[in-house]
């Protein structure tokens, strides 16, 4: 592997992680604890805007794609913490949440990133 793309690859996660956190702690501080608003964002953000790179694949260096694809989104998504939530959910039997953020994150999130290629597949 080329040593430019590692460098990028950590470059965008040493963005993506630190605006993880801030998010989750701005979030969490403004919105109902019960539903995991911060990672909701965190991942329907992140899906759009690798639609966007998704969409414009060809167009942009590959660099572009390991920094902001690879680097930055994988650290500002999160699935495993998603998972988490959606299990602690589960055993506090808090079903009808458990359900609709299971249901929201995926439907969202697969719109979030069908959004993000369309506009960038318009303005090209």
């Amino acid at each position: 592997m080329d040593p430019l793309t590692i460098l990028l690859v950590g470059l965008g996660a040493a963005v993506g992680a630190p605006l993880r956190y801030l998010a989750d702690t701005a979030v969490r501080s403004r919105l109902d604890p019960v539903f995991p608003w911060a990672t909701f964002a965190v991942n329907v953000a992140g899906s759009l805007l690798l639609g966007a790179l998704v969409g414009a694949a060809g167009t942009l260096p590959p660099e572009i794609g390991a920094l902001l694809g690879t680097g930055f989104c994988g650290a500002l998504t999160t699935y495993s913490t998603f998972g988490y939530e959606l299990v602690t959910l589960a055993e506090r039997r808090v079903t009808a949440t458990a359900v609709g953020y299971l249901l929201a994150s995926v439907v969202i999130g697969i719109l979030a990133a069908a959004a993000g290629w369309a506009l960038v597949r318009l303005a090209l």
